[in-house]
């Protein structure tokens, strides 16, 4: 009886390892909103890195957070680290490409909890008198965020925080 219960148990773990090696080797979580304010408003509060305490999620996660600005004072080069706490983790932000007034994209190197690479994009898209604001990430995704993905949704962990940073955004841009 234990024989048959331990080949149970191994091709289980089996038959999760293989499903988790057959899901996309990429993820993409994004999230909109639409301002009722002019993109040249909002884009300069998404191209300056020291903006980011305004509006971020994250930076209400950590008050006590260490940040340190490097490289241009906003747009392509401007660099934002942080180091937090368990929440927060340590890493690296920096604006590779800056489109007045209609999108920035930033290289993200998050060094903890874990090692990633990923890819932040903001598209601002006018609608008359509104905007159209898109955050998404996306990059690899290795075999381990494969597993943990069985586990852990990140769509719907990481679309939360967006959510609310936009609302944040749409708040500040609207006054």
């Amino acid at each position: 009886m234990l024989k048959y219960i331990a080949i149970a148990v191994v091709a289980a773990v089996a038959a999760v390892l293989i499903y988790a090696a057959t899901q996309p080797g990429t993820f993409r979580v994004q999230r909109s909103t639409t301002i009722a304010a002019p993109s040249e408003k909002i884009f300069p509060l998404i191209n300056d890195l020291h903006q980011q305490q305004t509006w971020s999620p994250w930076e209400k996660k950590d008050p006590a957070m260490r940040r340190i600005h490097s490289g241009s004072a906003s747009g392509k080069g401007a660099v934002y680290e942080w180091s937090g706490n368990r929440e927060i983790g340590q890493g690296r932000m920096e604006i590779v490409e800056s489109s007045p007034p209609s999108r920035v994209v930033i290289a993200m190197h998050f060094i903890e909890p874990f090692e990633a690479h990923n890819t932040v994009e903001f598209t601002l898209e006018p609608q008359g008198k509104e905007t159209l604001v898109t955050w998404a990430i996306y990059g690899p995704r290795p075999y381990c965020a494969k597993l943990m993905q069985l586990v852990f949704d990140a769509d719907k962990m990481i679309g939360r925080e967006f959510v609310a940073g936009l609302a944040s955004l749409k708040a500040l841009a609207e006054t």
